[in-house]
């Protein structure tokens, strides 16, 4: 009651509206965090999903079956795995790199397969995903 006699409910109580704003900031970290958390494993997804294609396209040999180019070594596909890896910046060891041939020696069969871990660190807790992309389809 104001000096009046009358209720007065224009003044609002200004513990409630403080501690409106700190739920609401605190909320929106939380969403920010929980954003940027989402972002890191996506791209982690997304970089081992783009791997896997350029494998398979590699795997393809195109060049090779139609007489373009010479066929490629395993070595040859190793560092080509390696270096399409680097792109999507995935760090991989030439022994992290499968090649398997199958099939007829003038049109082989090839198959890729890498295997690797990415770690993703946020406000000091470590996550640890664990890919293993392939040409198979």
């Amino acid at each position: 009651m104001n000096g009046r006699g009358v209720l007065s409910s224009s003044k609002p109580n200004y513990r409630l509206v403080v501690m409106g704003k700190v739920k609401l900031i605190l909320g929106l970290a939380v969403l920010a965090l929980a954003g940027v958390a989402g972002w890191r494993i996506a791209w982690c997804e997304l970089a081992n999903i783009e791997l896997r294609e350029d494998m398979r396209d590699l795997a393809a040999q195109v060049g090779s079956r139609i007489g373009l180019t010479p066929q490629s070594t395993d070595e040859d596909f190793r560092r080509a795995v390696i270096r399409k890896a680097e792109e999507h910046e995935i760090q991989l060891e030439p022994e992290q790199v499968t090649v398997q041939r199958t099939g007829a020696d003038d049109a082989p069969i090839i198959y890729l397969a890498a295997d690797y871990k990415v770690r993703v660190k946020l406000l000091g807790f470590s996550f640890t995903f664990h890919f293993t992309p392939s040409s198979a389809k």
